[in-house]
């Protein structure tokens, strides 16, 4: 008889258990769903989303009304579990609510830009390292016309490691590069490092590229989505893919939603290359996010001999397009020598990646080359 006494008795308090164990669940989500609105509210007005001195702040308040039998530091270390949890929850819902966000589902986003339509086809963008001279930038907006390049990047300002190394010939420069790119009908993509000058930069170019150096610079970010101009947004060198999306969405939710975003190679262990080129990146970039993706191979790369193969693995990959830097005398080149393609192996990496326009530029050189010249009487 008690045997049935105390079975009867465990079943009921299990029951209890199972009673309890519901609720939390429903306080569980209720508090989860209180932690969203909290940071949605946050991040409208700009305040950061985790706050640890509010997190102790809390677990304070539990000790003093703490009455067991839980001991204090089982209490804390249960709601450390807690708010784990629910950070969990809304750095997920959050990346889910991300305005660049939509890869997997819905329309893709395309950015047009001078005649192309980055994100409908693979596109090129090529130019020198830097703006160096009205001879330089001449001559390689030739190479680009001649291989069917419309989009044309070069440096007017260069961040670079020292202070003593070249850096850019500045508004100047940027002038000189919009005067030569309107003389061949090309698009021009140059970066912009300061919030005093962008709006004036700005207004010189097709397309304003935010460099490696300067993803985090959120001031700059925020400028960048005032502009109705398309943004070039490199991924940093030492930034995971979440940041590099996070930085898009404060151009984004500043109201510029034509953001191309690259992949430029990433720090690691390895000497043998600049950088190691994430090729991952692409179709990761592609699945969490609607923005179009390209591929700087020579700043991922750092070296000439390996970009073609490179180019081919990220347009395989899903890349909307790739970077790549020519000189028209690499040797002379006053920034990143080593990497940049003289005219010939341009025409050589254009005509091995084999994208449309290009193979159209090689099939008019072809029928030129071919064509009978006319003798003169």
């Amino acid at each position: 008889m008690q045997d049935t006494t105390d079975t009867r008795g465990i079943e009921r308090y299990r029951r209890m258990i199972e009673e309890v164990n519901l609720d939390i669940l429903k306080l569980l989500n209720r508090r989860a769903l209180l932690a969203g609105e909290v940071n949605r509210l946050k991040g409208r007005h700009g305040i950061p989303l985790y706050c640890p001195d509010r997190e102790m702040e809390m677990l304070d308040i539990l000790v003093h009304h703490n009455e067991g039998p839980f001991s204090n530091d089982t209490v804390k270390k249960l709601f450390r579990e807690i708010f784990r949890a629910s950070r969990g929850f809304v750095e997920e819902r959050a990346q889910q609510e991300l305005l660049v966000a939509g890869g997997r589902e819905g329309p893709r986003a395309v950015v047009r830009v001078g005649g192309e339509s980055v994100g409908a086809a693979p596109v090129l963008i090529a130019g020198p390292c830097a703006v160096e001279s009205e001879e330089q930038v001449d001559c390689a907006a030739r190479v680009l016309v001649e291989n069917g390049v419309k989009l044309m990047r070069a440096g007017a300002f260069k961040p670079r490691s020292s202070p003593y190394s070249f850096q850019g010939t500045g508004m100047d420069g940027l002038r000189l590069l919009r005067e030569t790119a309107d003389r061949y009908g090309l698009a021009v993509v140059s970066e912009v490092m300061d919030t005093r000058c962008i709006e004036q930069a700005a207004a010189l170019v097709d397309v304003v590229q935010i460099g490696a150096r300067n993803m985090y610079n959120y001031d700059l970010l925020r400028e960048a989505g005032r502009l109705r101009r398309p943004v070039l947004l490199k991924r940093g060198f030492s930034a995971t893919i979440e940041e590099l999306l996070y930085a898009a969405e404060y151009i984004v939710k500043e109201g510029n939603a034509d953001v191309i975003l690259c992949e430029r190679g990433i720090r690691t262990f390895e000497t043998q290359t600049r950088n190691t080129l994430d090729i991952s990146a692409v179709p990761l970039l592609k699945t969490m996010a609607r923005l179009p993706v390209i591929v700087d191979v020579s700043h991922a790369a750092g070296r000439k001999d390996i970009i073609v193969p490179l180019a081919k693995a990220s347009l395989a990959a899903g890349a909307d397009g790739v970077m790549v830097e020519m000189h028209p005398w690499p040797s002379a080149a006053r920034s990143d020598a080593q990497q940049q393609l003289s005219p010939e192996e341009f025409r050589r990496f254009v005509e091995g990646i084999g994208l449309p326009a290009a193979r159209a530029a090689g099939h008019e050189r072809k029928r030129q080359a071919a064509a009978p010249v006319a003798l003169e009487r």
